[in-house]
């Protein structure tokens, strides 16, 4: 698929310093606070903003923001806690500036970052401590800091409804009040009103996971003064979270997840909204205007901001199949987007790659919100790792010249052990599995060569030259089910030796150290250092880089669970989640069709077995290069690459993943 150029939008001007006398005042910064490396100006022009504002005589507030909804059907419109810091210099100026805002649902439950920090308060109500280093960085460098806590937690009035209208509300409200559109209270429930004369009004929304999602979600309103996103590891469609084209998996629902992130004391007044999500999500994966309601990917064509989606490509929790479907939707509509994929699963780019991090995220917000000319609009759209803390770079993203390329399996020299090329199968060719929930895709992978009654799998002979793979692929099956339902599932396997990331250990890919380092301005109530971490690598000899799962139930592919009757034959098309990886020279691409993953997907009522029309089924992947890549890497008689000592082994999947969007195990 083509990329559009990258939109261009009419920059206003960079937030320029105070004084000189002004600016020596404040240059004196706390022990600890990080400076940004000099960057050169444009024919006098700045290029990057300065901490020259004096963190620790910031303006601290909490105002009190009306969402126009009653979600908790009080008879009165709900008000959302705002949490705000920011240059107190400026009040005497008049200059504004403009706003990092992180809305979050765990600012009280459960915390955020890796060392699970919670807001504090002084006596007064006054916010002490925000959680991460945004305001500890930002705030010195002339941006406001806003941190919202979502309906129904915190401090905010309201009920949580997971990706709902009240949830999308008390975020975008925010967005307006900042922009002098909303209407905003000194306290939670009096009626002296407050405006944000300090902001210009230019938002950049900020967070990982749910506080991500809800990034997503208000830019698919187009609200505007939102001018830029970054959704770390977060979702794009709520039916996604919990299921996959009908396959479960999470067995529970959104109900759940409510009833154990809002504010205990809210439990029964907020009963009927928990109700109400129960009854609208079925466990038989249909789509309903519920789910409807919580996809944003449909609304792509009304953001406005850009987007910098962060990734990790075995996020288990919030799985690549959200970052790919909301990625292929903005770049269907032109949105001006740029993207980091990392090998880790549901982390922070602060805990796997520090220091470019940041540097990173300042020249972007120096840029969509000061309106600096410093170059990132020009640079590589895509950093994507290869290897732990080795990092590649693409102008766009998937690269120019990747076509999707028919893949074909075939029979090979024993049952459940096929080829995979270009070439079809003859007629009649099939293969069979029997469904074993016991069984997951790294058990699979391990017996790729050995026929195993619940997988039929497929490969390449080994690659005479690398293969790259990048973007969203799928797969069409044809099969005939034993019982009247059965899960299917799809996965990607590189054959060979390597060292990764250990994604299934507690870390997801890293170890947090002791040492700590700091990034910003601290106060005695809020440090600005934090726990430096280290890839947690583990040398295996295959790694399963994508994945899709399916209920045959829905083949019709239109959201609606049909009856299947035993014996008879179906298609249906998998959908693979994203992905961008090198199978190298001497390794061997396969991909495996199975039942239940397990630990992933929820088993089905039945354990079918299930025939495989192996004419009837391909692949659809994104080669890099296209059919004639592929042809090349596949021709010759290349050697199968040798396992270094201790690679013979593997990266299970893990057996308790988080139901909880923000927490990872």
């Amino acid at each position: 698929m083509p990329i559009p150029a990258r939109a261009r939008r009419p920059r206003r001007s960079p937030l320029v310093p105070l004084t000189v006398a002004a600016m020596t005042a404040v240059l004196l910064a706390p022990a600890g606070s990080a400076q940004g490396a000099d960057a050169p100006a444009a024919a006098g022009r700045p290029t990057e903003s300065k901490p020259v504002y004096d963190y620790g005589k910031a303006v601290r507030e909490s105002v009190w923001v009306d969402t126009r909804v009653d979600g908790d059907k009080d008879g009165k419109t709900d008000r959302v806690a705002v949490d705000v810091v920011r240059p107190r210099e400026l009040d005497r100026t008049g200059r504004r500036v403009p706003v990092i805002m992180d809305a979050s649902p765990y600012y009280r439950c459960c915390g955020r970052g890796n060392e699970s920090q919670k807001k504090t308060y002084d006596a007064d109500g006054r916010p002490l401590q925000l959680p991460l280093f945004y305001d500890n960085y930002f705030v010195p460098r002339g941006y406001g800091y806003v941190a919202v806590d979502f309906t129904g937690t915190g401090r905010s009035d309201g009920c949580l409804d997971v990706g709902g209208r009240s949830e999308i509300a008390s975020a975008k409200a925010v967005v307006d009040w900042l922009n002098g559109r909303g209407t905003g209270y000194t306290t939670r429930t009096g009626t002296e009103r407050t405006r944000a004369s300090w902001s210009n009004g230019d938002t950049g929304m900020i967070g990982k996971s749910w506080d991500g999602t809800v990034a997503n979600g208000v830019a698919a309103t187009g609200v505007e003064g939102l001018r830029t996103i970054v959704p770390i590891g977060a979702i794009s469609s709520w039916y996604d979270y919990y299921f996959q084209q009908g396959a479960d998996l999470y067995r529970g629902g959104p109900e759940g997840l409510a009833a154990g992130i809002e504010n205990p004391e809210y439990a029964q007044r907020c009963a009927p909204v928990k109700k109400h999500l129960a009854d609208n999500a079925p466990l038989n994966g249909d789509r309903t205007r519920m789910w409807a309601d919580r996809d944003f990917v449909p609304d792509a064509r009304k953001v406005r901001a850009s987007v910098f989606a962060v990734h990790g490509q075995q996020d288990l929790n919030v799985r690549m199949r959200h970052f790919g479907t909301w990625w292929d939707a903005l770049a269907k509509n032109g949105v001006d987007r740029k993207v980091w994929l990392s090998q880790a699963g549901h982390v922070d780019p602060f805990d796997f790659r520090r220091a470019e991090w940041v540097r990173t995220l300042h020249r972007w917000f120096d840029h969509e919100l000061m309106g600096y000319d410093n170059g990132i609009d020009r640079e590589p759209m895509a950093d994507i790792e290869r290897a732990p803390d080795r990092w590649t770079t693409d102008k766009v993203w998937p690269p120019r010249g990747t076509d999707a390329t028919a893949l074909r399996p075939d029979k090979g020299g024993s049952d459940g052990v096929g080829t995979l090329g270009l070439k079809p199968a003859g007629p009649g060719a099939t293969e069979t599995f029997t469904d074993d929930p016991a069984r997951d895709e790294d058990a699979w992978a391990a017996t790729i060569d050995t026929a195993t009654p619940e997988k039929a799998g497929f490969a390449t002979r080994p690659l005479s030259r690398d293969l790259r793979l990048s973007g969203t692929g799928k797969v069409t099956l044809k099969v005939t089910p034993s019982t009247a339902s059965a899960t299917l599932s799809a996965v990607l396997v590189d054959l060979g030796p390597d060292t990764i990331r250990d994604y299934a250990a507690a870390g997801e890919g890293i170890t947090t150290l002791a040492e700590r380092t700091c990034w910003g301005a601290s106060t005695g109530a809020d440090s600005a250092c934090f726990k430096e971490t280290k890839a947690n690598t583990k040398a295996v000899d295959h790694t399963v880089f994508s994945r899709g799962w399916a209920s045959l139930a829905h083949y019709r592919g239109d959201g609606r669970a049909r009856p299947l009757t035993p014996g008879r034959t179906y298609e249906i098309t998998v959908d693979l989640a994203a992905s961008d990886h090198v199978v190298p020279k001497g390794h061997r691409l396969a991909l495996i069709v199975g039942g239940t993953d397990a630990g992933l997907v929820e088993a089905p009522g039945s354990r079918p077995t299930v025939d495989i029309s192996l004419s009837g089924t391909s692949a659809r992947l994104p080669v890099v290069g296209g059919e004639r890549a592929f042809a090349r890497a596949t021709s010759g008689h290349a050697q199968a690459a040798p396992l270094s000592p201790g690679a013979r082994d593997s990266v299970p999947v893990p057996r308790h993943l988080s139901r909880l969007p923000g927490e990872t195990r």
